[in-house]
């Protein structure tokens, strides 16, 4: 038996299947999602079935291609490549025979188990027979393999519905998450650093649409900082697709801060005045939360007292989803996603400019507040914004 003329992938949902009545628009957004990442591929059709999604694609496409684009979209629990057949006995059993005869060529294999489920309840055979008898299909089709229920080489799936079945044996894990566009929109406070790339692909993946602000303090951080900023952006869009990054010049407010302001409240300071141009600029571009890398106790701006401090800034809420995590956990999180290598670059961000010897860790709010009356603060953060330059960042 000859195996289908294209490649068919089955594309299970995670979250989404756990959303009852909302789960139609859940399922349609993933494969609005889905078909928009597949577009640069001809000849490929993404389409929602019995709460399952199929992606058909020409045999000429390459494979692994079309896998590792799927597996990027958030809400995608994991792709399988398959083989379909029409759902008798018969045709199961010659599908499945050919599938294993191209598996032994291709790897090698010596032993298999069938695992088979009945989605089609009006089948006339129950699922440990269907397994039964494909099991015996393949022996007899086979004649190098062996059953091996409990280390099999090869876990041959069988799953049978009404219109047609599908054999498989791979389930290639996705990322899971939610669908883009399912959880409103959030502006991320995007550095150079290894936390804040990985903190806004985070929310990406809860289903947040994401535009981003990057501070530098340009001359004293070189442009070469900045691009490399843009590639982390470009890294993340690969992901949560294009967007907006803007790019704010923060150094007329730290040279205010310097010359007005006791030292060791620079670091504190600085971080609330960047927090404040951030909720001007999402409130005009319609954004409802602010995103941040924060990691509690990292530094000193990020202890208890510091963020405490920090959010008595803006009114809009702050969202900071690495916040309890090891610095392993998220370098471990930053290479798996790709961003690591490049977080790593050693250029200059904003945050060393004028850096205190002995920054505030414990700040209190009465004392920052008696020290931000110094400044024209509505004057400063509404330069800021005003001189802000916006660039589109596109999927590297």
């Amino acid at each position: 038996m000859e195996l289908n003329q294209e490649h068919i992938f089955i594309v299970r949902c995670g979250e989404v299947a756990l959303k009852g009545m909302n789960k139609p628009y859940f399922e349609r957004m993933l494969v609005e999602r889905i078909r928009k990442l597949l577009k640069k591929f001809d000849g490929v059709s993404v389409k929602r079935h019995e709460g399952l999604i199929y992606v058909r694609a020409d045999k000429a496409l390459d494979k692994q291609a079309i896998i590792k684009e799927i597996s990027k979209v958030f809400g995608v629990a994991s792709i399988s490549p398959a083989v379909e057949c029409e759902s008798t006995m018969e045709s199961i059993g010659r599908a499945a025979v050919a599938y294993m005869l191209e598996a032994i060529d291709e790897r090698g294999i010596k032993t298999f188990k069938v695992e088979a489920k009945r989605a089609d309840k009006n089948f006339p055979v129950k699922s440990p027979d269907i397994g039964k008898q494909i099991g015996a299909a393949v022996l007899k089709g086979c004649k190098v393999l062996k059953v091996d229920v409990h280390h099999p080489d090869c876990l041959l799936f069988v799953d049978v519905r009404h219109d047609k079945s599908y054999i498989y044996q791979d389930k290639i894990a996705g990322f899971g998450g939610l669908p883009l566009g399912t959880n409103g929109k959030g502006l991320s406070l995007l550095s150079g650093g290894i936390d804040s790339p990985v903190a806004t692909w985070m929310m990406a993946k809860r289903g947040m649409m994401i535009e981003a602000v990057h501070f530098h303090s340009y001359p004293y951080t070189s442009q070469r900082a900045q691009e490399k900023v843009e590639e982390l952006a470009s890294l993340v869009a690969t992901y949560c697709g294009r967007f907006k990054m803007h790019v704010v010049n923060l150094l007329p407010v730290q040279e205010q801060i310097v010359e007005h302001c006791p030292e060791e409240e620079t670091t504190i300071l600085v971080r609330r005045f960047m927090m404040r141009i951030a909720q001007k600029i999402a409130e005009k571009n319609g954004c409802g939360m602010l995103i941040t890398g924060e990691n509690l106790g990292q530094v000193a701006s990020q202890t208890a007292e510091s963020l405490i401090v920090t959010d008595a800034s803006v009114t809009m809420p702050v969202m900071r989803p690495l916040i309890a995590m090891d610095k392993v956990d998220i370098m471990d999180l930053a290479q798996e996603i790709g961003t690591y290598e490049t977080s790593i670059q050693p250029y200059e961000d904003c945050c060393t400019v004028f850096l205190p010897k002995h920054p505030a860790t414990k700040p209190k709010l009465e004392k920052i507040l008696e020290s931000e009356s110094r400044l024209d603060c509505e004057a400063l953060i509404d330069a800021a914004v005003e001189a802000e330059e916006i660039i589109d960042i596109f999927p590297a």
